[in-house]
């Protein structure tokens, strides 16, 4: 893997198939080196997400991917995890921390806000996520720019992951200013979900 090339952060559907989608996970794990998963489920329902965060879990490790669950701290130690990722800003980050200890992997979900960013960074987070980069009818519609990601890299050392409606050109454009890409929906929608990370790699130079 080139050195300054961004790592892979890897965001699960919002539901899936248990009897299928680790498979497939396990199988773009193989084909690509990611840095992160992130447990990203939609569902409210706690054994349903348990049930998902014990076979994700297993994947990830085997592969020895850290893995992290969307807002739901509870379970960080009870399943085993990594850490947890928060998608309400810097609000949440120092009980978290506090919550979790100094070794667990906090991150923090931050729209377009250098503010917030800076807010999360500040209060210990281990990254923050800036997005959605690309044109999306969801969330309050605030695009994060190039700008902001270049100004971040240049002059913030916490690790900045861009996220959200990526295309090849997105990545080609963002790739030398952030640290991760968040790449989800944009390889599981496909029939192919390794060939379409292949892709979005290679455009990331």
């Amino acid at each position: 893997m080139a050195e300054d090339r961004p790592q892979i952060y890897l965001l699960t559907p919002p539901s899936f198939d248990l009897d299928i989608f680790p498979q497939t996970l396990s199988r773009v794990l193989a084909a690509q080196e990611v840095a992160c998963i992130r447990l990203a489920l939609a569902s409210r329902d706690e054994d349903a997400v348990m049930r998902a965060a014990d076979a994700v879990r297993l994947v990830a490790h085997e592969h020895d991917v850290a893995l992290v669950i969307e807002d739901h701290l509870q379970l960080v130690e009870r399943q085993g995890l990594d850490g947890v990722h928060l998608s309400d800003g810097a609000r949440s980050v120092r009980a978290a921390r506090k919550a979790l200890g100094p070794d667990a992997i906090v991150g923090a979900f931050c729209g377009a806000s250098k503010h917030d960013g800076m807010g999360a960074g500040e209060a210990g987070a281990d990254y923050v996520v800036f997005g959605p980069v690309g044109e999306t009818g969801l969330g309050h519609g605030t695009r994060a720019g190039r700008d902001l990601f270049a100004w971040w890299s240049e002059m913030i050392e916490v690790p900045v992951v861009a996220e959200g409606a990526l295309t090849e050109e997105l990545v080609r454009d963002l790739a030398p200013v952030t640290d991760f890409f968040g790449i989800g929906e944009e390889i599981w929608s496909s029939d192919d979900p390794v060939a379409a990370l292949a892709r979005l790699v290679a455009a990331m130079g």
